[in-house]
């Protein structure tokens, strides 16, 4: 038979949890520099399955370092895109995972010695790039 008392005071503080800075005070700023890092750990997991990651196979120390540059800028780029959602609101309409995957079917094609050409750029494209407050494509 359970404890009731034991589980009513466990369950009592379900929900809550406490950030200490010596640095931050305003207690939004912690919770959101709080949730970034989560941000950052679901970027490294990305990094590892999405971007090859997870083995180095390079022929040199020079291209590891160009490998783990890139993937650097990758995630400075995740930051940016996670911030300008949050800034925007499109939380509300998609996740980091779904905006990305929406961006990802954009294609450039682009035949030797001519200039690129983007292919078709839907409406909820060019709406996701102007919530961005980036220049869409053309």
């Amino acid at each position: 038979m359970p404890k009731q008392a034991a589980i009513d005071q466990a369950e009592k503080n379900f929900g809550y949890f406490a950030l200490i800075s010596n640095r931050i005070k305003d207690p939004i700023e912690a919770l959101n520099i709080y949730r970034t890092k989560d941000l950052i750990e679901k970027a490294f997991e990305n990094l590892k399955e999405h971007l090859n990651m997870r083995r180095e196979s390079v022929a040199s120390e020079e291209a590891l370092e160009g490998k783990l540059f890139l993937q650097f800028v990758a995630l400075i780029y995740l930051c940016y895109i996670k911030k300008a959602m949050d800034e925007n609101k499109l939380f509300k309409q998609y996740t980091l995972n779904q905006l990305l995957d929406e961006l990802d079917i954009i294609e450039l094609f682009q035949l030797p010695g001519s200039r690129p050409h983007f292919g078709e750029i839907t409406g909820k494209q060019k709406a996701i790039f102007e919530a961005l407050g980036v220049q869409c494509p053309s």
